[in-house]
């Protein structure tokens, strides 16, 4: 008998932590730079799996800001300060997004992350 503002734990079946057991190493998979993104992606194909289309979503955003902060550096004095400043920023980035990952939760990194969502929404 459930009474009034009890709360009930529910576990999920077997199939569903299956499910997200591999959704997770697969997302955790697209963090490995170059070459992990891409196994997640064709990982992600054969089972689609919403907590790993968003970290992927996510990964490449931020490898996507990393290229165009990467192409700050060739502005002479100007350019290699905030390079400097973007590639710190990138890789805090990149952190953040392995941590939730890692953690099973689907949190869009600081300040990008709903852009990244909204960008590469096509990435499924």
């Amino acid at each position: 008998m459930k009474v009034k503002g009890e709360m009930s734990e529910e576990k999920p079946s077997t199939n569903q932590e299956s499910n997200l057991h591999d959704g997770k190493s697969t997302a955790i998979i697209a963090y490995i730079p170059i070459f992990g993104i891409i196994i997640a992606l064709v990982k992600n194909k054969e089972e689609k799996c919403p907590f790993t289309s968003f970290h992927i979503r996510q990964v490449f955003g931020i490898y996507c800001t990393g290229f165009l902060i990467m192409m700050l550096a060739f502005i002479p004095k100007l350019g290699m300060i905030i390079h400097f400043l973007g590639v710190i920023f990138v890789v805090l980035l990149w952190v953040l997004g392995l941590i939730s990952a890692v953690n099973g939760e689907m949190k869009k990194v600081f300040i990008l992350g709903a852009f990244f969502q909204k960008w590469f929404k096509e990435i499924k």
